[in-house]
């Protein structure tokens, strides 16, 4: 097994810092990349052709890659109401995501309507919302969603990441395989899966060539009555070492971002993620 195909990177915001002073730590704590929202002064609308070349230059002066842009979401991707202004601010946070070098945008997937399995068997481009009376199910609007931002990304040259877990990878996989796009793919957390109560490493071997990107995130069950929580990578209940074996079986070829979204000091839960994946991923530079 070669693990030098893979490359640790961290969620930039989980460190909890101002930019400068997190791609300054991110170069000490010697990782390749590192991933970002596009919120802010990295906001689409804020960052001109000229801010956006200053900044790649600013990551490679740090050794830095760009492991793939992050876009939040206030509703998600199947919700009708300010669907066209979504749609629009999306493709500009992926037109982001390629101008910045990663061609990765992450956004988050909701649930997977139930309605949508029989219309996952349908040929036909999805009907325009100009054909409903009403608002559409949501099963409607979100292969709307999704074949127009695919169509996009196809033109663009960007992946589109969806961030899964609400479903198993099993659905999700089959869901994708519904659509016509070659740039439609998962971010594969595995903290997210095994919260939701799905078996981590059967989705990631159903999701298979379709994972884009990972985010190195652990979770640990504390007790038998309660789910399991949000924990720094190595201190959960996942097995790490299963993880990096099946991307590698897999040929994924990227990052392992590092991602942590709550404890006391998550500047120092990173750190210590970092060096315990540094026991499976060694350091290397392209």
């Amino acid at each position: 097994m070669n693990q030098l195909h893979l490359k640790v990177g961290i969620v930039l915001e989980s460190l909890g810092l101002p930019l400068r002073s997190a791609l300054f730590e991110a170069t000490k704590l010697s990782v390749q990349g590192v991933q970002l929202d596009a919120v802010g002064l990295l906001a689409p609308e804020n960052l001109g052709d000229t801010a956006r070349r200053d900044f790649r230059t600013q990551l490679r002066g740090h050794n830095l890659e760009l492991t793939a842009l992050h876009c939040p979401l206030k509703k998600g991707l199947d919700s009708f109401e300010f669907q066209e202004q979504r749609l629009d601010h999306v493709t500009k946070a992926m037109q982001l995501a390629y101008d910045l070098g990663a061609k990765k945008l992450i956004v988050p997937m909701p649930k997977i309507p139930v309605e949508v399995v029989a219309e996952a068997e349908v040929e036909d481009e999805p009907k325009p919302h100009l054909f409903f009376t009403g608002p559409p199910p949501k099963s409607a609007t979100l292969r709307e969603t999704l074949t127009a931002l695919s169509q996009r990304g196809d033109r663009m040259g960007t992946w589109l990441g969806l961030d899964g877990g609400l479903d198993s990878g099993t659905s999700l996989r089959t869901y994708l395989d519904s659509f016509k796009s070659g740039t439609l793919g998962a971010n594969f957390d595995p903290a997210n899966y095994l919260m939701n109560g799905y078996d981590p490493m059967a989705s990631l071997t159903a999701l298979g060539d379709l994972v884009k990107h990972v985010h190195a995130r652990d979770a640990q069950r504390t007790s038998a009555s309660a789910g399991p929580v949000e924990v720094p990578v190595g201190a959960g209940d996942l097995d790490w070492l299963s993880v990096v074996a099946t991307l590698e079986s897999l040929e994924y070829r990227g990052f392992l971002t590092i991602e942590r979204t709550s404890g006391e000091d998550r500047l120092v839960d990173v750190k210590s993620s970092v060096t315990f994946l540094r026991r499976f991923v060694p350091l290397t530079r392209s």
